[in-house]
């Protein structure tokens, strides 16, 4: 099993538009071979000094039975459609791919 900790960082003010568009993708991607879960994520609104914000960014916690699968998940047409759909609203995407120490 690996966990992959995806950081959406999306243009000031697209993140709710982007959101969105994941939360239609969701069942599609839950319905793949090998995904275990595929959760958005956001920024939490508090005031926390010690802690990092992030208030552009969507982080998608993704558990995958193997890499195979991933890579799989990578290729989908419908992943394919999704990142067309989202492109004009991301400016990056930073993905760490970890497993259970």
């Amino acid at each position: 099993m690996i966990t992959v900790i995806a950081e959406i960082i999306v243009k000031p003010g697209r993140r709710d538009a982007v959101l969105e568009k994941i939360n239609a993708l969701l069942p599609s991607v839950l319905a793949e071979e090998g995904c275990h879960r595929y959760d958005p994520f956001i920024d939490f609104n508090g005031q926390i000094p010690w802690r990092k914000s992030a208030p552009d960014s969507i982080f998608m916690l993704e558990d995958w039975e193997s890499l195979a699968h991933l890579e799989a998940h990578q290729q989908a047409a419908h992943m394919d459609k999704h990142r067309a759909n989202i492109k004009d609203d991301v400016r990056d995407v930073v993905i760490n791919i970890i497993e259970k120490a």
